[in-house]
């Protein structure tokens, strides 16, 4: 008896080490391929001019050297390789968020480049894009089809045109709002990274395999670009980063902490993404009660108004940090009341 103890206790010792070298190999790929990657992209973007310029007129351009914005490329290549290599999803699923993140990072180049040469790219085709990035996830079945009742244990499930409402919105706002939030060094990188963290913890208390391998290379792209763009940054991530990482944490949330949700677990991603989420929301309805496109670039995000009150650029950027890892524990506290 004992010898039939001991021989489950091992395999299952053994399985549940297998289960987290997976993990640990993902996690250094990605980060090694964009470490790696970041150096020849710079000096790329520094022959072929595609660097962000300090511009004296500028409130929200506080860097006094032109930076590379090639990072975006580098967490791209991190990303879609090693998820290629590690990636638990279905084939449809796989394509759909590779050609989706090919799309956010293809207009967020585009974008990033127009603003090189001192230019505004159209809001309207960014829009496009990123919902037609959101909706080729949907179409693959990453969707949010509803939550349960946690009185009842009753599944609601949501009208088709609902979820794909609701899918297409969360997508895009996550997007949108990791993009606003990115205006210091090593900020929108360091939330990406918490957020990513914690939904990684998530996804592996719910046995989500796909989505804790999508949220750990999210976690090593993000910090392997962090040793690149803590303060004082040696490079950016544009546009195309940012919105790329957006995508992929909205990506995530779907097709792990909204899975199985009740209506009170359903605020688990939105606490894991607290601080761009709310801090973009304020943003956003300020720009519409002052008449101001919410694509209007300005200084009116959290990090700013931070920076004017007097607190230096790193104290502000930790300071956002652990807000986002407080909202982040609760997120996970909510976890664990299983409600």
């Amino acid at each position: 008896m004992m010898s039939i103890f001991s021989g489950i206790t091992e395999s299952f010792i053994h399985s549940w080490r297998g289960f987290i070298i997976q993990y640990v190999w993902a996690f250094a790929v990605a980060f090694a391929i964009v470490y790696v990657l970041i150096p020849p992209l710079s000096r790329l973007a520094f022959r072929i001019d595609f660097v962000d310029k300090p511009r004296a007129d500028s409130e929200r351009k506080i860097h006094r050297e032109p930076i590379p914005l090639t990072a975006g490329i580098a967490i791209f290549i991190g990303f879609v390789c090693t998820f290629l290599l590690f990636g638990r999803e279905e084939p449809s699923q796989m394509t759909a968020i590779v050609a989706g993140s090919l799309l956010i990072l293809a207009i967020g180049t585009v974008d990033d480049w127009y603003k090189t040469h001192r230019k505004e790219f159209p809001a309207l085709p960014k829009f496009v894009v990123q919902v037609a990035a959101a909706y080729l996830v949907y179409k693959s079945g990453i969707v949010f089809y509803g939550f349960s009742n946690p009185f009842t244990g009753q599944e609601v499930i949501l009208p088709e045109w609902l979820q794909l409402v609701l899918t297409v919105t969360w997508i895009f706002g996550v997007t949108t709002v990791i993009n606003f939030s990115d205006g210091m060094d090593g900020l929108a990188g360091g939330l990406s990274a918490i957020s990513a963290g914690t939904l990684f913890v998530v996804a592996l208390a719910k046995g989500q395999g796909g989505s804790a391998m999508l949220a750990i290379i999210v976690v090593a792209v993000a910090i392997s670009y962090l040793r690149y763009n803590k303060p004082p940054a040696k490079v950016f991530m544009g546009d195309a980063g940012a919105t790329l990482l957006g995508f992929l944490l909205g990506v995530i949330a779907l097709d792990g902490a909204f899975k199985q949700a009740t209506v009170l677990s359903l605020f688990i991603p939105i606490l894991a993404l607290g601080v761009p989420i709310f801090d973009n929301l304020f943003v956003v309805f300020r720009r519409l009660f002052q008449g101001k496109p919410i694509y209007q670039a300005d200084a009116s995000q959290a990090h700013f108004r931070l920076l004017s009150s007097g607190m230096k650029p790193k104290q502000v950027v930790a300071f956002l940090w652990l807000i986002n890892l407080c909202l982040s524990m609760m997120s996970i506290i909510l976890l664990l009341l299983n409600v």
